[in-house]
């Protein structure tokens, strides 16, 4: 075995409004070989999402903020280059949440070893085949339960969870399904790529008339990734008994000021609508399940996915703060380079 350095993004003081490259550090670390029971990996790619920024306040949430001076934690998927563990040999492809960093060492109990199928990216198991396309799956079926012949609602559609929360509607027999996205392009992709019936750009015209106009019957499903404007709009559409998946709330994000509520919040009660936030934690054991239906439609070609591939660990700020601000089609990742 021979020593090796890992570069690490850190957080170097917590953001005020919207991040800088000043909130973030960069470490150049010396590792020695790796103790017993631990192995080294060398990252191919590491997640940017937008969770991570809430992690960067010092509030409660539901994770642990991140502390200054570590690394920013997140999805990242590798390979063995170093071990001194019987349970992962050297060439071992490996799911963890160290983040940031293109070489990682740490105790093998850290990592999860995950087949290499000949033809998938290692990339897809980060998103369409990961967290991201569970996070759609769980908040299409554990939370909102959709039903076959539902209109199905999405705000920032042509983000990673987005344009998988769309196939996965379709597939599970929805009858309509309505976007909304960022710029003509992404439209576009919404309706001729991920299956979508529907879709509009939210920054042409308010969100309220628009969606208004595409969903006249009204929609039963609403699975939210921004909040905000949309959340007041798919209120005001909602059918009795409608269901509100409430997975993020981008738009509120990098405020330093309050967010101001919704102002059509009676209809939760004259409507009978149930909106429940969620997060994976409390749904993992529903992973074999979405794994054995996923790996099927990605089998038979169902699946369609886009990636916005940022090249260099030195570069992961910047694609942070590209997503954050809506430059990436589908899945955010960064290709660290390690060699």
């Amino acid at each position: 075995m021979t020593q090796a350095t890992s570069t690490q993004i850190r957080l170097a003081r917590r953001p005020q409004g919207w991040p800088t490259p000043d909130d973030f550090s960069i470490e150049r670390v010396d590792l020695s070989e790796p103790a017993p029971g631990e192995v080294r990996v060398a990252n191919e790619f590491v997640s940017v999402d937008p969770y991570m920024r809430g992690r960067m306040n010092d509030v409660r949430s539901y994770v642990a903020p991140y502390a200054l001076g570590d690394v920013i934690a997140g999805g990242a998927i590798g390979r063995v280059v170093a071990s001194a563990s019987d349970d992962l040999p050297v060439g071992t492809v490996v799911l963890h949440q160290h983040g940031w960093s293109d070489v990682v060492q740490a105790d093998a109990s850290t990592f999860r070893a995950v087949p290499e199928v000949p033809g998938l990216p290692l990339s897809v198991r980060l998103h369409i085949l990961g967290m991201t396309g569970l996070t759609a799956y769980v908040g299409l079926t554990a939370i909102a339960h959709m039903k076959p012949g539902d209109t199905v609602f999405v705000s920032g559609a042509a983000g990673a969870v987005g344009t998988a929360v769309g196939q996965i509607a379709k597939l599970l027999g929805a009858g309509r399904v309505i976007g909304s996205a960022g710029s003509a392009e992404k439209v576009a992709l919404l309706t001729e790529k991920y299956g979508y019936d529907a879709a509009f750009n939210y920054k042409d015209a308010p969100v309220r008339e628009q969606l208004a106009a595409h969903a006249p019957d009204g929609v039963d499903v609403f699975f939210d990734n921004v909040g905000g404007d949309h959340l007041e709009a798919a209120l005001d559409v909602m059918n009795t008994g409608g269901r509100l998946a409430l997975c993020g709330a981008i738009t509120g994000y990098n405020t330093t000021e309050k967010t101001p509520g919704p102002d059509n919040m009676a209809n939760m009660i004259t409507r009978g609508l149930t909106a429940t936030g969620f997060t994976l934690a409390a749904y993992l054991h529903l992973a074999p399940e979405f794994t054995e239906k996923m790996t099927a439609w990605f089998a038979e070609g169902k699946i369609a996915y886009d990636e916005t591939i940022v090249d260099g660990i030195e570069n992961t700020v910047e694609a942070f703060l590209s997503m954050m601000r809506g430059a990436n089609t589908g899945k955010m990742l960064v290709r660290t380079s390690a060699r």
